[in-house]
């Protein structure tokens, strides 16, 4: 079965009492069935003293779906390489909490790590020969994550953020002293972006794509006196310039039969000019998301203060009670809230932290997702030993889960047990 965006993920199981010993799972997708089974696996223990699998507090009747349909992790390779087994561990780990979707940041203003036949000189933007996929490798990726019920979603953040397209194209820079964005003045860069994506239509098969749009300094492109000339020349200022990269750039993607997803400063300079399918991507603020679904806009929420898991100070707590709802109270739309996404951003995590970078505070945001908003605890604090429990057994699966006790990556403050941490 073909793993669709907007799938059936609901599912039923029945764990009867011990007298009539027998379990029953049924869902109308194989997805939705993987998450019963992750969830049956969880109500597993195993008892030390009989030395069975045993399930305690029988009987069990559970009724489960999804409350968004977008329950993502982004992942980081440009500010540092991670290996393919050290991505495989965290897809694995996705499923025990129900995310579905790993949105790659492939590649940034720091390395290109991914092969792109189109344009293989791409490839000399990475770290070294060695910190580099190849194309094969990320098929391989996207293949490992879907048999597992998870998406991938493939970034490409332009125009800003893209320096290290020109190691390999120098051209793609506005000039060799002035290396970003890249450069709005030139077919052959739009010539580039279009055959990254027709490469990616080959092996990304998520119905969205990731084009980034934030963070874009255009003073590259006034100072660079060829790039100056054609800003006159089409009567453009800088942030008209910045508009119009944005907007071609969405109708490359359009034409290889993708839904584009943006960062918000998109939304924030020209939303009205958006491709009206867009998809806004949260990340400086709660507001935004109420102006985007105002707009007739969907979008997805990763404000920064709350659900940015580099910011190793923030406690799960905080993670927990973040709610893509706020102030939002028309039904439809709150439809247009896809979802959620917590942001593993890459610049001081690699693979020695990202498992205890990311957990268990990602499991707080993952329930925030998952569970109807009337099950969700109001005080955080009552999940406490629950999500003990929970990255204890991250730790027994062999996921480096932190202690909870403090914010993100914190080390166990004194000797005592896994659930006490």
């Amino acid at each position: 079965m073909a793993l669709e965006y907007g799938a059936d993920e609901s599912y039923k199981l029945v764990v009867a009492s011990r007298e009539k010993p027998y379990a029953q799972l049924e869902a109308k997708s194989v997805y939705g069935a993987l998450h019963g089974l992750q969830t049956f696996s969880q109500l597993c223990h195993f008892n030390m003293k009989k030395k069975v699998i045993e399930i305690l507090m029988t009987p069990w009747n559970i009724t489960d779906q999804p409350r968004f349909s977008y329950r993502g992790l982004l992942i980081d390779t440009s500010r540092h390489y991670l290996p393919l087994p050290v991505m495989k561990n965290v897809i694995d780990s996705m499923t025990y909490t129900k995310l579905n979707v790993l949105h790659w940041h492939i590649v940034d203003t720091q390395s290109f790590p991914l092969e792109i036949p189109s344009y293989p000189k791409l490839w000399n933007g990475a770290y070294s020969p060695t910190q580099r996929y190849t194309f094969e490798d990320a098929a391989e990726i996207v293949n490992y994550a879907g048999r597992r019920g998870i998406h991938v979603l493939a970034e490409i953040d332009v125009p800003g953020h893209a320096l290290s397209w020109g190691k390999g194209y120098p051209s793609l820079w506005p000039s060799k002293n002035c290396q970003e964005p890249l450069d709005v003045s030139s077919d052959f860069t739009f010539k580039v972006i279009d055959g990254i994506l027709s490469d990616f239509s080959k092996i990304f098969k998520f119905k969205f794509i990731h084009l980034g749009g934030d963070e874009v300094n255009t003073t590259c492109w006034s100072t660079t006196p060829r790039i100056s000339k054609w800003l006159k020349k089409h009567r453009k200022t800088e942030a008209e310039a910045y508009e119009y990269f944005v907007l071609r750039a969405q109708k490359i993607a359009s034409s290889h039969g993708y839904e584009i997803i943006n960062w918000e400063e998109t939304f924030n300079n020209f939303g009205n000019k958006l491709n009206p399918k867009t998809v806004v991507h949260n990340w400086l603020g709660t507001g935004v998301v109420g102006r985007v679904t105002a707009a007739g806009l969907r979008c997805i929420m990763s404000n920064q203060d709350k659900w940015y898991l580099d910011h190793i100070d923030t406690p799960w707590q905080m993670f927990y009670a973040n709610e893509p709802f706020e102030m939002i109270k028309d039904e439809k739309r709150q439809s247009l809230v896809l979802g959620g996404e917590v942001c593993m951003w890459g610049e001081h995590i690699d693979a020695s932290d990202i498992q205890q970078t990311i957990w268990p505070r990602a499991a707080a945001a993952a329930e925030r997702l998952w569970t109807p908003y009337t099950k969700l605890a109001e005080n955080p604090d009552k999940v406490t030993t629950r999500l003990a429990h929970f990255r204890c057994l991250l730790n027994e699966r062999g996921v480096a889960a932190a202690p909870l006790v403090g914010g993100g990556r914190v080390a166990p403050f004194e000797p005592g047990s896994c659930l006490a941490q």
